[in-house]
């Protein structure tokens, strides 16, 4: 059971995480380049961005969760299982992000998601 509230944990935080960064990216803006000028331009918008910061502080929360889960679970299962962020974040990109998602795309995320449900038993 400690399994699956773990995975639940990883998969809504690397979501969270995700979505925020992407985001907070595209309110910053493109890197034009990798000058040293551009570098720092994007390092103080990452720095100014609420949601940026929210996204590392998410994803880092589903770091601590994988550690934890594989202190209890083998990687064999562990990695696939937490793949479920994959179904959600496409979910959000289409809805919350207003991202074009494909149909190859929705298709990519339900093999995904049954990919997961093989692993329960």
């Amino acid at each position: 059971m400690m399994k699956w509230v773990l995975v639940a944990i990883i998969a809504g935080a690397n979501t969270v995480g995700d979505l925020l960064n992407t985001a907070g990216m595209k309110r910053i803006g493109a890197v034009q380049d990798l000058g040293a000028r551009s570098f720092l331009r994007v390092c103080i918008g990452i720095a100014r961005s609420p949601m940026v910061l929210g996204g590392i502080a998410a994803l880092a929360v589903g770091f601590f969760a994988v550690l934890s889960l594989l202190s209890i679970a083998s990687v064999s299962f562990a990695i696939p299982a937490t793949a479920t962020s994959y179904l959600l974040e496409t979910l959000l990109a289409k809805y919350i992000l207003r991202e074009d998602v494909s149909g190859r795309r929705w298709a990519a995320a339900g093999l995904v998601a049954v990919g997961v449900a093989l692993l329960r038993r």
